[in-house]
């Protein structure tokens, strides 16, 4: 018999046009979602390092983001951060994120009015807040132009099997 793993990830964009009504409660007025990502190199490296007690920054609530940007570049597995030479953002983890449930996953950031405003083509969780950080994954897909006084938050669901 042959012994298959799966990586199942859902990214999921909830798209608030004025941040007060995110903060009010109201449903986001669109939700945007994709399936599958790249796994990067340095991201197994870490997941490696970290199942081995091996010194590593983990992915939790103090260190994990998710960073959005807008380049279109393909992703390829030896890649070290997002590809954006400019337009791109960081944002730390929601209160209580990352959650572990069974075998997935999920981070949320969110992104306020000021944050973000621009094309969102790529998006990876990284293990800091920049492109120094360690990348866990890569996905290039068009996820919509945030703009000024919109609020937007990014939710990557991992399912390992």
């Amino acid at each position: 018999t042959t012994d298959s793993k799966t990586w199942d990830v859902l990214a999921t964009v909830e798209k608030w046009h004025k941040a007060a009504d995110r903060e009010a409660g109201l449903p986001p007025d669109e939700v945007v979602e994709q399936e599958d990502n790249i796994l990067l190199n340095e991201g197994i490296t870490v997941l490696l390092n970290l199942l081995c007690g091996i010194s590593a920054t983990a992915f939790s609530n103090g260190n994990a983001y998710i960073g959005v940007g807008d380049s279109t570049t393909a992703a390829a597995a030896g890649q070290t951060a997002l590809q954006a030479s400019s337009n791109k953002d960081y944002q730390g983890m929601e209160s209580s994120y990352p959650q572990v449930s069974g075998q997935t996953v999920t981070f949320r950031s969110i992104w306020s009015s000021s944050e973000g405003n621009f094309a969102w083509n790529e998006w990876t969780v990284a293990n800091g807040s920049s492109d120094s950080a360690t990348n866990l994954n890569r996905k290039v897909a068009a996820l919509g132009t945030k703009a000024g006084g919109s609020e937007w938050t990014l939710t990557v669901a991992i399912t390992v099997s």
